[in-house]
């Protein structure tokens, strides 16, 4: 008999998880909160921005609907996307002895929220189950669908998380009635990288409706909305399915997001996430134009574009050493390799290796040239810093 000494595991991992738009998601007679179950337990979450405007309309379901419930109301924004926020959720978990096979979290709020609960919670006995219900743009088209989780670490943006997906996804576009206009373009951004990356149609709707849709959040029912909407998550989903644990490092959806974590990062808290990566997209489309993948037209509709959205397509944080570094992380990050998206035309892209330093140079000028063209791409406001809220937790 021949004793092992060395040993091969192999094994695979289904996952199926469900992304579907709802209606009016907090009406106490909608039971896909609690899937169907009334008389469940619930730990429910969410940030204090989304407690000012709905925290009675939940309160309200969950005495409606629920046996027994806790609600944990954390801070909002980015400088909260940490390991306290996380550690806070943890506790809060504990604390209410759920039943974790058949009593899923609720996280409801934007993407930073929705993001720490899920971290939380896939740490959390290694497996805790969560039911996202997004409440910003950016949450429905981006962060409500994938299934990464995470926290920012030190001076890093998300440089801790987890592969873990909700086991429900629920997107109300109601939510979007009371977003301000800035968080309406911050997620507008998002949508333009799918646009831009592989779907022309989604463009034309941009530039046609982008305006529109900025000044109604979305909020008027029109076919060109739906469209947005729908067109936008499924060019998502069709990226992100075939790649969910991102083993292929060469991913169209990083478009935006080579320069963009350093940028947001070092202009915090003045520049929203789907700000810093409509400045890497406005430097990448011009580095596009640079290298003759995309013609001057079009370079000059793109930016119209963004202006029109009240994007913004530069900041000062992004200087060449800025980028340089951002660029030597990013490849770091990949594997050593630059995998870097760069538009072709509207709606195709392509991977480079070798963008150099004099290319991010020729790029800041286009910038400058570009934007100006665009009635100056003037940024958004933005909001000064404000001292760190608290948690509270409250028993129900």
């Amino acid at each position: 008999m021949t004793i092992a000494e060395n040993w091969t595991v192999k094994s695979q991992q289904d996952v199926a998880y469900s992304v579907e738009i709802v209606k009016d998601v907090l009406d106490v007679s909608n039971l896909a909160l609690v899937d169907g179950e009334s008389g469940a337990r619930r730990l429910i979450v969410t940030d204090n921005r989304v407690n000012d405007l709905y925290g009675d309309r939940i309160r309200a379901y969950a005495q409606t609907n629920m046996a027994e419930h806790r609600l944990l109301v954390l801070p909002d924004g980015e400088l909260n996307k940490n390991w306290q926020a996380v550690e806070t959720v943890l506790e809060a978990i504990d604390n209410f002895k759920l039943d974790r096979r058949r009593e899923p979290v609720i996280a409801i709020g934007g993407g930073v929220l929705t993001d720490v609960v899920g971290f939380a919670c896939s740490i959390y006995r290694r497996n805790t189950p969560f039911v996202r219900v997004p409440t910003t743009l950016m949450g429905i088209v981006d962060a409500g669908v994938g299934i990464k989780t995470g926290a920012n670490f030190k001076t890093g943006k998300n440089k801790i998380g987890t592969y873990f997906p909700a086991v429900g996804n629920l997107l109300d576009m109601s939510f979007l009635g009371t977003l301000d206009k800035r968080h309406i373009s911050n997620g507008l951004a998002e949508i333009l990288k799918i646009a831009l990356i592989k779907d022309e149609r989604l463009f034309s709707l941009l530039e046609e409706h982008g305006e529109t849709v900025l000044a109604s959040h979305f909020q008027e029912g029109t076919d060109y909305e739906i469209e947005i909407i729908a067109r936008s998550i499924a060019g998502m989903l069709e990226e992100l399915e075939p790649n969910l644990w991102e083993h292929k490092l060469e991913r169209l959806v990083d478009y935006g997001h080579t320069f963009s974590p350093n940028i947001e990062m070092k202009a915090l808290p003045e520049l929203l996430h789907g700000e810093a990566v409509n400045v890497d997209m406005a430097l990448t489309t011009a580095i596009g134009l640079h290298r003759g993948l995309v013609n001057r037209d079009q370079a000059e509709t793109i930016f119209g574009v963004m202006h029109q959205m009240g994007l913004p397509v530069s900041h000062p944080v992004a200087d060449q050493r800025l980028l340089l570094q951002a660029l030597a992380d990013t490849t770091r990050h990949r594997d050593g390799k630059q995998r870097l998206p760069l538009p072709v035309g509207i709606g195709n892209a392509v991977f480079v290796n070798d963008l150099t330093e004099a290319d991010i140079s020729a790029g800041l000028k286009l910038v400058a040239v570009l934007g100006a063209k665009a009635a100056s791409a003037i940024a958004p406001q933005v909001a000064g810093s404000e001292a760190a809220p608290v948690a509270s937790e409250e028993p129900v």
